[in-house]
């Protein structure tokens, strides 16, 4: 029998409900956001996703951004415009000190919508790895919930995940160069299958030359680039995008090696442009 949990956290209130040990799970849905502003419609096609029930409700982490309370309550309220219904909206900035609070714990596992805030995905990373948190999102995912996030929300979904800085400077963000072990990665949540690689703002701000060079680094793996404005709706191994802008998979480099100076050879690359409704088969 499910019991019931009552938690507060700032002015959220939410009601969870904790699943009976061996009760057979349904994977969930994620909903990855390249960032950029978020059309009205694609945030529908969000809350739609979710299949929220009465009794369902919803949790922000904003731990991302350098704002994370004044991001999370407009978040909040940006759900709420878009969600013709009366669920609760929860949110929990967690800190490296309090990872292992039971509550928050429960609430973020029994969530039915997960929304990740952008900001620092590295920043994310390091306050939920390896902690109850990251088991509570895993465990939302397995039974059915729809992981969102946006920007560094994005960038996390995966199970290697792009920091953003060189290798050689962590300061540093600007790739002028396509070169072999040149992008800092970390693990990310590893929501989706293993050998997919996400990049977000990728058209509005030109980084091609990162994801080139992350596909040299793992040229078993499907990198997909995902613009502003624009989603990758994953379920069951297929890939939807929604949105006003372009996906672009780049896989299977051909003729690969490795000149000096780390400057990196490709004979070929496989491309593909997605746009609105195009679907992408992720293994």
């Amino acid at each position: 029998m499910k019991h019931i949990v009552r938690s507060i956290f700032s002015i959220f209130l939410c009601v969870l409900s904790v699943p009976t040990l061996g009760q057979p799970n349904e994977e969930g849905s994620l909903f990855i956001i390249g960032g950029g502003k978020r059309p009205g419609y694609l945030m529908k096609r969000l809350i739609s996703t979710a299949n929220l029930e009465a009794d369902d409700y919803m949790v922000i982490l904003p731990m991302a951004s350098g704002k994370p309370i004044e991001t999370m309550r407009n978040m909040k309220q940006e759900l709420r415009e878009y969600c013709d219904c009366h669920n609760e909206i929860a949110g929990f900035n967690f800190g490296k000190d309090n990872t292992g609070r039971t509550t928050w714990a429960d609430s973020v596992a029994n969530a039915k919508l997960i929304y990740i805030i952008g900001g620092s995905q590295r920043r994310f990373m390091d306050v939920v790895y390896d902690t109850p948190v990251y088991e509570a999102i895993h465990q939302a995912f397995k039974q059915g919930a729809t992981i969102s996030g946006t920007s560094a929300g994005a960038a996390v979904m995966s199970e290697v995940m792009i920091t953003g800085h060189h290798i050689e400077d962590m300061k540093t963000n600007d790739f002028k160069s396509i070169k072999y072990d040149h992008v800092r990665t970390i693990d990310g949540l590893g929501l989706l299958p293993p050998r997919t690689i996400i990049d977000q703002h990728f058209i509005k701000r030109g980084r091609f030359n990162r994801l080139i060079s992350v596909l040299a680094d793992y040229p078993t793996y499907e990198c997909l680039g995902i613009d502003e404005s624009t989603a990758v709706l994953y379920h069951d191994g297929k890939a939807e995008v929604v949105g006003e802008g372009q996906v672009m998979v780049l896989s299977n480099p051909e003729g690969l090696s490795v000149a000096s100076e780390e400057l990196v050879t490709v004979k070929d690359i496989k491309l593909s442009l997605l746009t609105a409704g195009d679907i992408l088969e992720l293994k």
